[in-house]
């Protein structure tokens, strides 16, 4: 294996200056730093990246953890991350939860043992906090995206999930719309909690009232169940004629839901959602969606993250809270009554 004395050998140079050439630290000339890298090369030199971040007490390995890796958004999201990591020299790992806390919890383990500098999450939901905690406890810098925890005061980056309910009700109460459901995630998340609000503020402005009968709390993820959706179809009666979904991967579980009974969208019952579905449905745009700023989700989180790293030594900035305007797209799946 070669080594630095093998290269400052042949470079005619000292071990402490090839040293530096590796970690671009100390001053050397740009002609010496040349010379050191050409035998580099020549040589096969690989440096020990263990051995560098114990010296530099840094790894350049940051740690994307996201809830579900088959929604569209999130995936969108990760590219963001990636490309901010990429710009200043980072790797990213990456993590699926699945809103798992127990999964969530080995995925921080591998953060401490890995040494990552900083990790980048969706948090499952509220009972992350230990988790959050074991990462300020290890001096971990982290930045969370889409979902805050009570209790842990942190950089975050969120979407107006509140204003987004509101604009979907009204969209479908001005298409004649006044029974109308809603499919959500849990209320130990707080975008689901923000977005049932938003829901039920604007029943309220419309002088709708609220039926907890026609609303149901089941995962975001694709641990949703698709017969307890079914189920909850068929306690309500009559059947509402439009619906709101928390989320993209809960819109699609609910059109199969539906389209079980016979029931199109939106002939049958109206539809619309938070989030784009996948890539390939802009071949055929049909659902009316609350558009979140998915790749700035993850591209300014990521940049939060890393000035969180570089400011760990030194005077740290204030909490920041940073919340990415929505926008409404319509379509073709709201029924005019």
């Amino acid at each position: 294996m070669v080594t630095i004395y093998d290269i400052a050998e042949k470079a005619g140079v000292s071990a402490m200056t090839v040293s530096r050439v590796i970690n671009n630290a100390g001053r050397i000339s740009e002609k010496t730093r040349t010379k050191v890298k050409r035998v580099m090369d020549e040589l096969g030199y690989v440096p020990n990246q263990m051995a560098r971040s114990l010296v530099l007490q840094e790894t350049r390995l940051l740690f994307l953890m996201i809830t579900d890796i088959t929604n569209p958004f999130y995936t969108t999201l990760a590219r963001g991350a990636e490309d901010a990591a990429k710009k200043h020299g980072y790797r990213l790992l990456f993590g699926n939860t699945d809103e798992d806390l127990e999964k969530e919890n080995d995925y921080i383990d591998a953060v401490l043992k890995t040494r990552a500098d900083g990790v980048l999450l969706a948090p499952a939901g509220d009972a992350s906090l230990p988790h959050l905690e074991m990462l300020r406890r290890h001096r971990v810098p982290f930045v969370l995206l889409d979902r805050e925890v009570p209790g842990m005061d942190s950089d975050v980056v969120l979407g107006d999930s509140k204003e987004g309910a509101r604009q979907l009700v009204k969209q479908l109460v001005g298409g004649g719309h006044r029974r109308i459901a809603l499919i959500n995630g849990s209320r130990t998340i707080s975008s689901a909690r923000e977005r049932l609000e938003g829901y039920r503020e604007a029943l309220k402005l419309n002088d709708l009232t609220y039926d907890e009968a026609l609303v149901l709390e089941t995962s975001f993820g694709p641990r949703s169940d698709l017969t307890v959706i079914e189920a909850w179809l068929d306690r309500m009666r009559p059947l509402p004629t439009a619906f709101v979904a928390g989320n993209n991967v809960l819109a699609v579980e609910l059109m199969r839901a539906l389209r079980s009974r016979g029931l199109r969208v939106p002939e049958d019952a109206s539809l619309v959602c938070f989030d784009e579905l996948a890539s390939y449905a802009e071949m055929d745009p049909f659902l009316t969606v609350i558009s979140q700023q998915a790749y700035q989700f993850g591209y300014l989180g990521m940049q939060m993250l890393l000035d969180r790293i570089q400011s760990r030594d030194e005077q740290a900035p204030g909490w920041r809270k940073i919340v990415l305007p929505a926008e409404l797209i319509v379509r073709r799946s709201v029924r005019q009554l």
